[in-house]
């Protein structure tokens, strides 16, 4: 447990510095800026690098597709409920998909290792490959739609190049395409630099958050989707799945994991409430290191099975 917690703490260093380096630079920070650098540079080397570490498996090839499966079903849940909750388009918009994109990469991969060892890696990588499609597919084109129309918001998807890069590496995995150690390097480098920035990038809309402008109705409303309706949801459907026990542990962990700084990157990329959507991460992610205790008993249950 100590272990865990320290995983998180030093992860939450980086959204502390954000905060303070916008809090005493302020307009000299332009956050939009490091958001384009972020997305259009360095998160295609975080696909590259993250997909070609380990040979994708297919006895592994499971769990990413359970993950992608549980999402889409709340999301379509979401698209029903949202309809009936908001009238405005980007509150639906933000509603349907952000508690759906959680941080599998920055947070949930350490915290795999911290649980489970490292032969969770494997688990977390796949899993987190799964995301990736998510939010650069349902996430671009719901957040984008705030402001878009659906030609245009389809359009937004294919213009943005993580979702290429990441194809190209699943085929050099598939293809048993192994980057030599300079290569490897360097798209570490870019890959580090990803998480580091998405941390940093969270810091600073974060200084951006007033509790007199927080829209309680729709964090509220994302926040019991996240730790009441997905928890339940994916402990009943893991619970009568034919899968190995690790897996399932693995799987619920994380569809647990807070809300994703990557929700933040496209609200503020497509202008959709990006001081409402950093508020919704920063208070998912707050709680989250309260119902982890809670949420742990459940994990070994899964995976004790």
């Amino acid at each position: 447990m100590i272990g865990t917690l320290v995983s998180i703490g030093a992860i939450y260093i980086f959204i502390v510095l954000g905060y303070f380096a916008k809090y005493v630079f302020k307009e000299k920070i332009h956050d939009k800026t490091l958001v384009i650098f972020s997305v259009y540079i360095f998160q295609p080397f975080l696909a590259l690098w993250g997909i070609l570490q380990k040979p994708i498996n297919f006895d592994l090839a499971m769990a990413p597709v359970i993950f992608f499966t549980i999402s889409s079903v709340i999301i379509l849940i979401n698209i029903l409920l949202a309809k009936r909750l908001f009238s405005s388009l980007q509150d639906r918009s933000i509603f349907t998909v952000a508690s759906v994109i959680g941080n599998t990469g920055n947070l949930g991969v350490p915290l795999g290792i911290a649980i489970f060892g490292e032969a969770s890696v494997p688990y977390t990588t796949l899993i987190n490959l799964a995301n990736v499609i998510i939010v650069y597919t349902f996430g671009v084109y719901f957040y984008s739609r705030g402001n878009f129309n659906v030609k245009d918001s389809i359009l937004n998807i294919i213009k943005l190049p993580v979702l290429w890069f990441t194809a190209l590496a699943v085929i050099l995995n598939l293809l048993q395409y192994h980057p030599s150690p300079s290569i490897d390097k360097s798209l570490q480098m870019g890959a580090y630099t990803s998480m580091v920035v998405q941390l940093l990038i969270f810091g600073i809309y974060l200084y951006s958050v007033h509790l007199k402008t927080i829209d309680l109705k729709l964090i509220s409303s994302i926040t019991l989707i996240k730790f009441v309706f997905i928890p339940l949801i994916a402990f009943f459907i893991l619970s009568a799945l034919p899968i190995e026990p690790f897996t399932k542990g693995v799987l619920f962990m994380e569809l647990m994991m807070p809300l994703a700084v990557a929700n933040v990157n496209l609200a503020a990329l497509y202008e959709c409430k990006s001081t409402q959507v950093t508020a919704a991460v920063f208070v998912t992610s707050l709680l989250f290191l309260i119902l982890i205790f809670f949420y742990l008993p459940l994990l070994h249950h899964l995976w004790q099975q």
